[in-house]
């Protein structure tokens, strides 16, 4: 069993938080932006994509797979976010990023966040292991300066270090360039 179906089965709510926790980036970044981002979600995720981020009067998008730890659980609480990506839905592209976010759950708020290029994700993570799964391990400590670290960003960061990702998605010449 994956520590994926581990997870969904030490808790019947798993699922229904990490949903939330997509939710609370979604919102978040629209809010934070005043409109200029909008997402949309998959109704069905078997591509490892959970938001798509457009951003108002532009054709760029940014695909996102959504990894979320709550911090009621003791990796938080041990300032480590740990998460498994599938290899058989991982499809590293242009346009598709990383995001693995610890989650403030009293206060429904991202605690930190690491936003990845797929391609980098997959270049500086791990081979698989023997159930063909990549492990994402970082350290939440501010002093922390594992590899992930320039990467890491608060929540308020979020928000615009998408803009920025979205202004590199933008075809040579087309509009939509950052204000």
């Amino acid at each position: 069993m994956s520590e994926d179906e581990d997870y969904l089965e030490k808790s019947p709510a798993a699922a229904r938080m990490g949903k939330a926790a997509e939710y609370l980036v979604a919102a978040s970044c629209i809010l934070a932006t005043g409109g200029e981002l909008n997402v949309s979600t998959s109704l069905v995720d078997d591509e490892g994509v959970d938001l798509v981020f457009h951003r108002r009067a532009s054709s760029a998008t940014l695909a996102v797979q959504v990894k979320a730890r709550m911090s009621t659980g003791a990796q938080i609480r041990n300032e480590r976010l740990m998460a498994l990506v599938r290899s058989q839905t991982f499809q590293p592209r242009t346009g598709l990023d990383m995001l693995f976010i610890a989650v403030d759950v009293e206060r429904a708020s991202i605690m930190k966040a690491w936003l990845i290029p797929s391609r980098t994700f997959a270049e500086m993570v791990s081979k698989p292991d023997f159930k063909g799964r990549f492990r994402f391990s970082a350290s939440l400590k501010p002093d922390s300066n594992d590899r992930w670290s320039p990467f890491r960003l608060s929540g308020r960061e979020l928000p615009q270090r998408i803009l920025a990702r979205l202004a590199e998605q933008e075809p040579a010449g087309g509009g939509g360039a950052l204000r």
